[in-house]
């Protein structure tokens, strides 16, 4: 089983996750998103078993006490988790899968598959964050700053990811994480840079801990 096709993207919400592995995965469509499992209700145009496994809490519980989770996490009220057994599905076939999950969940899956490469979508303000978010419609000022504030957290982890794209321009973003995910897709094996090169592998940039925390420190000014 090779978890180096496992992929993790991470970020705040409003960051555009769900937008840039669409795209990803219309360029390559044997690239496979996992569906999480999660108890909050469903939004318009989203359908169980597409979207989200759409379960009770009561569920939800009983598959974390039977050890079906490989992660989960409580956010704002409700619960979101991966299934153990269907990403060794995917590994197992030889498939690439992406998770879009939050950073608790990616540095969980990092400590069982620690070959999987994990991405991490930065805001580039907060001010355009905050933007995205009412301009999603779906929640109102206080889910805001409790977002904005779950944000600061976020970004702090980001530091323990392998790549961190700041999210500007959507289509430049997925052609960095295009860049990130096909090579690893089609058999390459993905490094830190500073690594010794060994053929055939991409270099991936650390990441710039002072700038996380100018980003985090941002947030909190504007809580």
């Amino acid at each position: 089983m090779d978890d180096r096709k496992l992929i993790v993207i991470s970020g705040p919400s409003g960051c555009g996750k769900d937008t840039v592995l669409r795209k990803i995965r219309e360029l390559d469509d044997s690239i496979a998103a996992n569906i999480s499992y999660t108890t909050r209700s469903p939004r318009p145009g989203e359908t169980d078993g597409v979207n989200y496994h759409f379960v009770s809490e009561e569920q939800f519980l009983e598959n974390i006490e039977n050890g079906m989770m490989l992660e989960y996490n409580q956010y704002a009220g409700n619960y979101y988790g991966t299934s153990r057994e269907s990403i060794n599905r995917f590994l197992e076939d030889g498939t690439t899968v992406v998770l879009v999950i939050d950073v608790n969940g990616g540095r969980n899956v990092k400590k069982y598959y620690p070959n999987a490469l994990l991405l991490f979508l930065m805001p580039p303000s907060i001010g355009e964050l905050r933007r995205r978010l009412i301009q999603r419609g779906d929640v109102d000022e206080e889910s805001v700053r409790v977002r904005l504030r779950i944000a600061e957290e976020e970004i702090l982890y980001a530091q323990q990811y392998d790549l961190v794209i700041v999210v500007r321009i959507a289509v430049k973003v997925v052609v960095e994480v295009e860049a990130a995910v096909l090579p690893l897709h089609h058999g390459v094996i993905h490094r830190r840079a500073g690594d010794d090169d060994p053929p055939h592998q991409v270099a991936v940039q650390p990441v710039d801990v002072l700038q996380l925390e100018q980003h985090a420190l941002l947030i909190q000014r504007h809580l």
